[in-house]
């Protein structure tokens, strides 16, 4: 992707229309602004006062891409946190924003789409079936404690 050079006070704007957007880590802002071709310098004065005004605030987009990525992609909490570890986010804000979500209604995501997948499939052999919806919430991103434990409850119905 070809940049041209754009000043430091107009890069400044850009990156404030980016942000507003939506909630973004610093490293995103970060990778954007070196975009501009902008110097160290210059990059972390615009990442300082981004902080300092609380436009840029890594603690909120942790928690918000934790929810998100909840509610709306049914992810596990193994896939969401390996997303933030790539996202630069760091362990600390990771767990905070772990520990806000609700737990109950975590494990009724996981059991929802347990359900689903079990009903989905129409196979003969149980294991089959078992493994087949094993592997999706694991792909999914729930840990295999909690799978084991709905596979408990499951057969106990």
């Amino acid at each position: 992707m070809f940049s041209k050079y754009i000043s430091k006070e107009e890069a400044a704007e850009k990156i404030k229309r980016f942000c507003a957007y939506q909630p973004r880590c610093h490293k995103e802002v970060r990778d954007k602004l070196y975009s501009y071709k902008l110097s160290t310098d210059d990059v972390n004065e615009i990442l300082s006062n981004l902080i300092a005004e609380d436009i840029l605030n890594e603690e909120r987009f942790a928690f918000l891409f934790t929810r998100g990525k909840l509610r709306m992609n049914h992810w596990g909490f193994v896939k969401i946190k390996y997303a933030l570890k790539m996202k630069g986010v760091s362990d600390r804000n990771i767990k905070d924003a772990w520990l806000a979500i609700d737990k109950q209604e975590y494990e009724a995501i996981a059991s929802d789409l347990f359900l689903k997948k079990m009903n989905s499939l129409k196979l003969v052999n149980v294991y089959e079936q078992q493994a087949k919806t094993r592997a999706y919430l694991l792909q999914k991103g729930f840990e295999p404690a909690l799978i084991q434990t709905l596979f408990k409850n499951f057969k106990e119905q």
